[in-house]
């Protein structure tokens, strides 16, 4: 299609790319500490709910430990407990936005190991997850969390 004067604005742009440049540039009004809650929210969510299906039959997740996530080098009732305990307590400071970074990292270490050793097949959720865990890595939680918060009262109480 030729563009025409209908098609073109003023400064000889054609309407969908004048368009879509607009478009992208509201996209860049959104607030990153948005996105961060968002990614804390979702991520958050998912190791949240891999812990309480482990604590919802405990006796299940110790035969899925011992005869099909093979994991290695720690015996399956230590893996079990460390994975949970692991999901559980870094969903909570993801959520909050409390230790961040740490609650990342710990997770980041879970999804290593589930993608290592126990579901490989699945590395398109892992990465998922994972690009979400080192986004907060490696800005942080944001500006809606107890990071934070605790941020700006040790500067003033500094």
């Amino acid at each position: 299609m030729i563009p025409t004067a209908s098609t073109m604005h003023d400064s000889g742009t054609p309407a969908i790319v004048s368009t879509y440049n607009s478009m992208l540039a509201l996209a860049g009004h959104i607030p990153f500490s948005i996105i961060q809650l968002a990614a804390r929210v979702a991520v958050a969510k998912v190791f949240w709910s891999s812990a309480q299906s482990k604590l919802a039959s405990w006796p299940v997740t110790q035969q899925l430990f011992a005869y099909e996530y093979q994991v290695p080098v720690l015996p399956p009732d230590v893996a079990a407990v460390l994975a949970t305990a692991t999901e559980l307590g870094g969903a909570v400071l993801i959520f909050l936005g409390l230790f961040t970074r740490l609650g990342a990292v710990a997770l980041l270490g879970v999804a290593a190991v589930i993608q290592l050793f126990v579901f490989p097949g699945h590395w398109g959720e892992h990465l998922l997850w994972a690009s979400l865990l080192l986004m907060l890595l490696a800005r942080g939680a944001g500006v809606v969390s107890l990071d934070h918060l605790a941020l700006r009262y040790f500067a003033k109480a500094g």
